[in-house]
């Protein structure tokens, strides 16, 4: 990305000034070379994004920012409804809630090297993962509407779980406000075979090694330290919330001209928020973070009965649980002003600071953990929330490394054999359903995560607390 037109604001901060019909700036989070190494079309994205109603401060991208459908990935923007705010079906994105949940195993490295190789062959055998591989649960239209509006707690109710668990889940574990009724036949259709299931391109199960610790008290506070073994999983609301997104934004698309707005781009497709399209979605959206919620306690429990069996002295119990790809209302202090607002990150995470509510009492003194994926072959990392300057994009940080070339250019460039192959010989054992699946997540398709993470620390997004470091892979 050409960096002329960006003004340095701070340490890896940057603003585009508003241009044409923009409402308000695009800042930009990273150094030199993570902003010169991204797409053109984020900035164009960005920059289309500052043009909808009721839009606050400015259009955020996080380090990982790459170009998306209609909104950039590791984009942030937040709208208030007094002023005409929107809510964007392509702000949230297809894959509804997709996010990550670690795991404590209270095992060490020495405890996983002997069997390393059955783990990884038990993980690979019990978790569904791939295209059109169904799991072991079907809900029927009760059970659905239930599941719908009580996420992760329905799940523990069921069976698949532990009530401590969702302590350690951003809201509880359920998110107020889900409308089964808004969600279509079609997404629960779509939806009925998938429930504890991984799916596919860049989600993963991975068990993985406290490598480095860099903050000592927040490490404590979360159960981290060096050497332990950790298990982080990366998935989604599945075909249900994917249909959620198909079917709204062509309404949406339509809502936007009926209210008179003028979209930049028709993928960045929007409805007032106080409007009977955007409360649907609103609410059809909701219902398919909950779907998420209740996915990723399903394959936790599948976790808790692989590692029962291999190696019964685990104790897998929750570090915690985040949400990327959502719109919640939350309550921000801008210009002073305490408002409520209707944050929209789509590859972007929550991060929020020392004294935030709604935080587990425990992390109230250091801040919320913050989640960032790796690319089976490079580090994942912990972070912690901070407040400061990271207030100014509504308490986010960045989700993940990036990606750096597409998946077709990805599939062409690495073979998924070679990949095993050098993952076995640096140690990490690969297990994958689709070869062309795995050379699409090449480690090399994606940007340096620790580079990313380092400037969201230095823009002031969040700290640094440990790196994860890869042993055993699973990819659908």
């Amino acid at each position: 990305m050409e960096l002329r037109s960006l003004e340095p604001l701070a340490e890896c901060v940057w603003r585009h000034p508003p241009r044409g019909r923009m409402r308000v700036p695009v800042v930009f989070f990273g150094d030199r070379e993570l902003l010169a190494a991204m797409d053109e079309k984020v900035l164009e994205q960005a920059a289309n994004v500052a043009t909808l109603p009721g839009i606050v401060g400015a259009s955020y991208c996080m380090p990982d920012a790459h170009w998306g459908y209609g909104f950039p990935i590791g984009g942030v923007a937040a709208f208030d409804p007094d002023e005409g705010g929107v809510v964007s079906a392509g702000g949230v994105g297809f894959d509804i809630s997709c996010g990550v949940r670690t795991l404590h195993t209270g095992l060490d490295e020495e405890a996983l090297a002997p069997v390393r190789e059955r783990l990884a062959d038990a993980l690979f055998r019990h978790i569904p993962a791939g295209v059109g591989v169904g799991g072991r649960i079907r809900l029927d239209d009760e059970a659905m509407e239930a599941m719908l509006r009580g996420g992760a707690r329905w799940a523990v109710a069921e069976g698949w779980g532990e009530a401590a668990d969702l302590a350690r889940v951003e809201e509880g574990g359920c998110v107020a406000g889900a409308d089964p009724d808004a969600v279509s036949a079609r997404a629960k259709a779509r939806q009925r075979p998938e429930m504890g299931t991984l799916g596919s391109g860049n989600h993963y199960l991975e068990v993985q090694r406290v490598g480095a610790i860099h903050d000592r008290e927040a490490a404590r506070a979360y159960g981290l330290e060096e050497g332990a073994v950790v298990v982080s999983l990366h998935c989604g609301s599945r075909g249900l919330g994917h249909q959620i997104g198909t079917d709204y934004l062509p309404r949406m698309a339509r809502a936007a001209a009926g209210h008179g707005i003028a979209l930049p781009d028709r993928e960045l497709a929007c409805a007032p928020i106080r409007s009977e399209v955007g409360a649907q979605y609103l609410g059809a959206m909701r219902a398919a973070i909950n779907c998420a919620l209740a996915n990723r306690q399903i394959l936790t429990h599948l976790v808790r009965e692989v590692f029962a069996d291999v190696l019964p002295a685990a104790r897998i119990t929750l570090l915690y649980d985040v949400s990327h790809n959502t719109c919640k209302e939350e309550r921000h202090v801008v210009d002073g002003v305490e408002r409520t607002l209707f944050v929209h990150r789509k590859g972007a995470t929550r991060a929020f600071g020392p004294g935030s509510p709604g935080l587990p009492p425990e992390f109230a003194a250091v801040g919320q953990p913050v989640l960032i994926g790796g690319t089976m072959g490079t580090a994942s990392w912990v972070l912690a929330g901070r407040p400061g300057p990271g207030e100014g994009a509504f308490q986010s940080a960045c989700h993940g490394a990036g990606r750096r070339v597409s998946r077709r250019q990805a599939s062409r460039r690495w073979q998924g054999r070679s990949l095993i192959e050098e993952m076995a010989a640096r140690g990490i054992l690969l297990r994958g359903r689709s070869l062309r699946g795995l050379a699409e997540e090449a480690p090399g398709a994606y940007k340096d995560v620790d580079a990313v993470v380092e400037a969201a620390e230095r823009a002031g997004l969040a700290r640094r607390v440990a790196r994860l470091e890869p042993l055993i892979c699973i990819k659908g």
